[in-house]
């Protein structure tokens, strides 16, 4: 059988899903796994379409020492086990800097290139192009797709993405990309499913989960984001602190004496929610606390979200929806309500009913903003991305 793999490449663990190949429509998803606990216990878990398991095994870390040599290992089992074909490989990549607005064929020269963005995206860009270095050398006919989580914010006005600093900053490529764009390309394809208004309308989508931000939507099409030159910026995050004053750090450096590493790994690693409340980055863990410090990395969650709306609004020139995706936004209703209730100003009427029953709509039907949870589903669209450039390279292969 053909099948596409899908690739979500973390520090720490390899998320993977196999699609088959359509001769039309969607690619049907078939697999899906991870291996997780790289570096300490990795362990290689996958289940099928209807969620039976498929396997369950503990490596060493001898024999998965790496991101690299886990997409190996997982390679192996699919070739031995599970009789199918890989065509092409379809990977996230977080940053696609000023090259790149779309998904593209890699080759060595882009790998390159993708590689000179690792500093924007530390946690993520080297993790994301460790497997695709590897197939290259071990696979190099295999076709193999970035898909970036920046693309799909390059509609954005130029006076959106500027910061206010010396022009050739820009031309540099110092600018505001904005991120978690696949899951936003989802949600504004689904939007057609809840009518012209949401579809054609100005919708903020809020994506929460470790990773958070917020996109405001025109008929669909991304033009502001809460997040700018890297993903440090815009709502608090799981463990990063969101937006911060540049003082603050020019002062950690100066009177703190605090190295760019230190400051690197303060950003990245030890702020957000779990900086702010001392126990946790998990929204689960601190929903269910009572301490001090998980009221108040909520609170401050909940205060930020709302903030941030009303900016979205803004560049909106008013708002028709609202929609609630990944993994907090789809899965805490606790979360949900208390932002709702927030949104009255804009012209939310909350139902507490329809959301402590999941929605998918959670608004009152005399609600001016119509509100929304939609499930996300980035894997999908990067199979959909994958298909289709691997359709353009058998056309022009016949033509």
């Amino acid at each position: 059988m053909d099948t596409i793999l899908v690739v979500n490449a973390g520090s720490s663990s390899v998320k993977f899903q196999i699609f088959d190949l359509p001769n039309s429509g969607d690619p049907q998803r078939l697999i899906k796994g991870q291996v997780d606990g790289i570096g300490t216990r990795p362990r290689l878990r996958a289940e099928a379409r209807d969620r039976s398991p498929l396997i369950d095994k503990t490596y060493t870390t001898q024999e998965v020492p790496d991101v690299a040599t886990a997409l190996a290992a997982t390679g192996a089992w699919l070739r031995e086990t599970q009789k199918i074909r890989l065509v092409a490989v379809g990977h996230r990549v977080v940053h696609g800097g000023p090259d790149y607005d779309r998904p593209v064929v890699i080759n060595k020269d882009v790998l390159v290139r993708l590689e000179r963005f690792s500093s924007l995206a530390p946690l993520h860009q080297p993790n994301n192009l460790a497997p695709i270095r590897r197939l290259l050398t071990t696979q190099p006919e295999l076709l193999q797709v970035a898909c970036f989580d920046t693309a799909f914010h390059r509609t954005h006005n130029v006076v959106a993405d500027h910061y206010a600093i010396p022009a050739h900053f820009y031309d540099e490529g110092v600018r505001r990309y904005g991120f978690h764009g696949l899951s936003y390309e989802y949600i504004a394809g689904r939007l057609h499913d809840f009518g012209p208004t949401m579809a054609n309308g100005r919708v903020i989508v809020a994506h929460l989960g470790s990773g958070a931000s917020m996109c405001a939507l025109a008929a669909g099409r991304s033009v502001e984001s809460t997040m700018g030159f890297t993903a440090l910026d815009g709502l608090p995050m799981g463990t990063r602190p969101g937006q911060i004053d540049p003082g603050v750090l020019l002062y950690l450096i100066d009177q703190k004496g605090m190295s760019a590493k230190d400051v690197q790994d303060l950003l990245y690693r030890d702020s957000g929610l779990k900086g702010l409340s001392g126990i946790s980055n998990d929204m689960r863990e601190l929903d269910g606390s009572a301490a001090p410090g998980a009221k108040l990395a909520i609170e401050y969650f909940v205060y930020r979200i709302v903030l941030n709306a009303g900016m979205l609004a803004a560049a909106l020139n008013g708002l028709d929806g609202f929609v609630f995706t990944a993994g907090i936004g789809e899965n805490s209703p606790t979360i949900r309500a208390r932002v709702a209730e927030k949104l009255a100003w804009l012209g939310v009427k909350f139902d507490a009913a329809a959301n402590k029953s999941g929605g998918p709509l959670i608004s009152d039907p005399k609600s001016k903003v119509a509100v929304y949870v939609i499930g996300t589903d980035e894997e999908l669209m990067i199979a959909r991305h994958t298909v289709s450039l691997l359709s353009q390279k058998a056309s022009a292969a016949s033509g």
